[in-house]
């Protein structure tokens, strides 16, 4: 039997081991290896010579304390003034001011001038940061602004001084900023799903988006309304978005101005009802608790049992909802309503001649004020529509009977019936020739047919087939639906079970209604105004969807 020694044997050298059967490194691998070395060293010391370089010039900047990110607003000096830029239109040369705005654009001149546009909703400003002058500007500063990134928001000062030549390029073009000090807010993102510039462009005229154009004749980017409507916080910032909403205020403080003159009490009703009302149609249903609940169509019920109330005259401004699959350019399933009621003490053309007052107060002021006619230019500049809209001279609304707009339909060789509903092609019609017939762009119908109106419309008491009710039009589009309401219960009850389909005016979705009526209500009208309509029709938008800050439709639930 062999020994413990006999059995151990020398072992085969593993590769990799030193000695003449070992894989040695290369001299290509050394060669490599010494250059990788090299390479990194130069580039250690390329970083320790740019951090030195930068050092000494933050060392050497005289301006750094002027510029850069703004201190802690705690930091700020007390009583500090700031102006908008709205203010500087008729500002003094040389006067002292600080901003807050939004870089709208860059230019970098040289290393010694850069310049800005400041935005400041529809305004814009050119800002000019040169070095040198008695604040001691440095090249660093003038290099830092014009690589700040557009829409970031940043606070300027300086004084505002008059260019050699108007800028043209700018809304104030008197005046343009001398930048002593730049401190940034809020910076913006460097990429941006859509350039607000691009925004401000006019966007395409086709309904289909599949068929807009990536760039317009000039080869600048376009942007379809989707694509706007998708990232609605940039494309809200264009100065014809600005001056469109701001007009919206306006109606809606005008519309409040004229209540308010004429003694109308304020409401505020629900927008959640327990059943489908007004008919059941086009009714949006929600889950409410461990029940059904339905969104209102209209405040029209609740108008109504104000008056009943003892109420006279009742109005409001809320929203209103539509389940109706409309994609048309002026239709959503939300929209902004302006509504009014009021007792009628001799005859239902109280009311409308109140409505057609509305109006005129509401398109004069437009047409007249200061502001709205600034406003009224901004948004022409890309709807050239915008300053258009004709309106007669006097105090009267142009006012039709529906039996007359029928007639002047088929004079003009457009078929229209006697006792049918006007399609939307009729009225746009009907718009086209009251403009040219009449220099009008807002004119009424009045005696609609029964058949083609709410079952809560009083019927003409000499002729049953037609109603006391009307509609307006701006532009050949309907903007408000009225009429003069049923009073007496046993009157509106026949009339529901007449309807087409039945009503029950004592199911649950109703009954409150109905019993309002049965204690006694004095005669009353009312109509409700359609906000987005108003401001589409007035500027000539080509869709409703301009004239509506975050548009609802069938196919839009965001942003």
């Amino acid at each position: 039997m062999a020994s413990s020694q006999d059995q151990i044997l020398p072992s085969r050298p593993h590769q990799g081991d030193e000695g003449e059967s070992g894989n040695a490194p290369s001299k290509n691998a050394l060669k490599k290896a010494a250059k990788e070395k090299e390479k990194a060293e130069k580039a250690a010391k390329r970083q320790e010579q740019e951090r030195q370089q930068k050092e000494q010039a933050e060392a050497n900047d005289t301006a750094k304390h002027l510029y850069g990110q703004l201190p802690s607003i705690s930091d700020s000096p007390p009583k500090q003034l700031f102006s908008e830029l709205a203010e500087l239109y008729d500002a003094k040369e040389d006067q002292q001011v600080t901003v807050d705005a939004r870089i709208h654009n860059a230019r970098v001149q040289s290393a010694k001038l850069t310049f800005l546009v400041l935005r400041e909703e529809a305004h814009t400003i050119q800002a000019v940061i040169a070095e040198g002058g008695p604040n001691h500007i440095s090249r660093q500063m003038v290099k830092w602004c014009g690589g700040i990134n557009s829409e970031s928001i940043v606070r300027a000062t300086g004084p505002v001084k008059r260019p050699k030549e108007p800028v043209t390029s700018t809304s104030i073009s008197a005046f343009e900023l001398h930048v002593e000090k730049l401190y940034m807010i809020s910076e913006a993102a460097q990429m941006l799903p859509v350039q607000v510039k691009d925004c401000m462009r006019a966007p395409p005229t086709t309904d289909d988006s599949k068929e807009e154009p990536e760039t317009d004749s000039q080869g600048l980017p376009v942007v379809s309304l989707n694509a706007r409507l998708n990232n609605r916080v940039l494309d809200g910032r264009t100065a014809a978005n600005q001056a469109i909403f701001q007009l919206q205020s306006g109606i809606s403080n005008l519309f409040i101005e004229f209540m308010n003159q004429h003694r109308f009490t304020w409401i505020n009703s629900s927008r959640l009802a327990g059943a489908a009302t007004e008919g059941g149609a086009g009714v949006f249903e929600i889950k409410y608790f461990d029940t059904k609940a339905y969104l209102t169509q209209s405040p029209q019920f609740f108008k109504q049992m104000a008056i009943a109330m003892d109420m006279k005259r009742v109005c409001e401004i809320g929203p209103v909802f539509r389940a109706e699959n409309s994609n048309t350019h002026r239709h959503l399933t939300e929209f902004t309503g302006l509504d009014f009621e009021m007792v009628i003490k001799n005859d239902y053309h109280e009311v409308m001649w109140f409505g057609e007052q509305l109006m005129l107060y509401i398109i004069r002021n437009l047409q007249d004020r200061a502001e709205f006619k600034r406003l009224t230019r901004v948004v022409e500049q890309v709807f050239p529509g915008a300053g258009d809209f004709k309106l007669p001279p006097g105090d009267e609304a142009l006012r039709l009977r529906f039996a007359d707009a029928v007639k002047l339909l088929n004079e003009n060789n457009i078929e229209a019936g006697e006792f049918d509903d006007l399609s939307t092609t009729q009225e746009k019609a009907l718009g086209r020739i009251m403009r040219e017939k009449h220099e009008t762009d807002f004119y009424t119908i009045d005696k609609y047919p029964s058949a083609v109106r709410p079952f809560y419309t009083m019927p003409d008491p000499s002729d049953p087939k037609v109603s006391n009710s009307y509609d307006f039009f701006m532009r050949g589009q309907e903007i408000m639906s009225g009429a003069q309401r049923i009073h007496d219960y046993n009157q509106l009850c026949e009339r529901m079970r007449h309807n087409d389909p039945p009503l029950d005016p004592l199911s649950e979705g109703f009954r409150h209604y109905t019993e309002a009526f049965k204690y006694g209500c004095a005669p009353h009208g009312g109509g409700g105004l359609g906000l987005n309509r108003i401001l589409q029709f007035y500027l000539g938008l080509p869709d409703i969807r301009f004239a509506t800050l975050f548009p609802r439709d069938p196919g839009r639930l965001a942003p």
